[in-house]
């Protein structure tokens, strides 16, 4: 199935070569955070606005029946209840090593530092919420609460969610589930997110008091695994490991030219 056809072609860049058909696929605002949020396995509507808050619902319609012309996406209506189900075809599923590698490349090449305004506690426990370590999470029904201080896109400047871990499902919550809580970790979102991400390490962050962790030792202990907080899954946006180790030799092979051109 052709990807592209002249006749849905909106703001094409007049050229045949392929980088240029690439971005007339995946260049509009939202669209590759939408892409990226169908790759993490969101199917729904609901879910992928989830991961893209800032995106309104109007443009999310309308991005998503532009990449179902241009054939990286099918939907059709749901089984049961309203709406429809988004999926990617065989076109879309191959941009999976493409978006991995941009985010490698912000990775290595990118700033590490993030700006106030990219703080966002929703979109914080919406990707905690995906890239949970369920292998290393007892088999008991868990509750994490978070208390967040810090935050700067709204008027409120804490916010609470809690992280109920069952039977290998992951559900957040912004209103108090009722159910006890076993380990509250209470921080500032900017540290905590620096953490999340691989940033700053968590035992500085611990020894600045900027995360706090209360609760039964032996739980409190593991919450790093839980989360990859001690730095196991540096890229906490979900990247491919393999994607990494590539972008991370090449940025060594490249150091390595740099330094005989500038010795010579």
């Amino acid at each position: 199935m052709a990807i592209l056809s002249q006749s849905i072609m909106r703001k094409g860049y007049g050229q045949f070569c392929p980088v240029a058909k690439a971005a007339e696929v995946v260049g509009d605002r939202w669209a590759l955070l939408v892409l990226r949020e169908m790759l993490y396995g969101n199917r729904y509507f609901n879910d992928i606005s989830r991961g893209v808050p800032l995106m309104s619902r109007a443009l999310l319609s309308q991005r998503l029946k532009e990449l179902e012309k241009m054939g990286v996406v099918i939907s059709h209506e749901k089984e049961t209840g309203q709406g429809y189900e988004y999926l990617l075809t065989p076109a879309g599923e191959a941009l999976r090593p493409i978006v991995e590698a941009m985010g490698v490349w912000a990775q290595q090449w990118g700033s590490e530092q993030i700006a106030p305004e990219d703080l966002d506690d929703a979109l914080l426990m919406w990707g905690m919420r995906r890239r949970v370590n369920l292998e290393a999470v007892p088999s008991q029904k868990l509750v994490l609460q978070f208390d967040f201080q810090g935050l700067t896109k709204t008027r409120k400047t804490q916010r609470s969610w809690w992280l109920v871990i069952e039977g290998g499902e992951v559900d957040v919550c912004q209103k108090n589930p009722g159910f006890e809580v076993d380990v509250l970790i209470s921080a500032d979102l900017s540290a905590f997110t620096h953490v999340w991400m691989g940033y700053t390490p968590l035992k500085l962050a611990l020894q600045q008091e900027t995360i706090c962790l209360e609760g039964d030792r032996n739980l409190v202990r593991q919450v790093p695994a839980w989360l990859y907080l001690n730095g196991e899954w540096r890229y906490g946006m979900g990247i491919d490991h393999s994607a990494m180790q590539l972008m991370q030799a090449n940025h060594k092979h490249i150091a390595a030219e740099c330094n005989e051109i500038s010795g010579s």
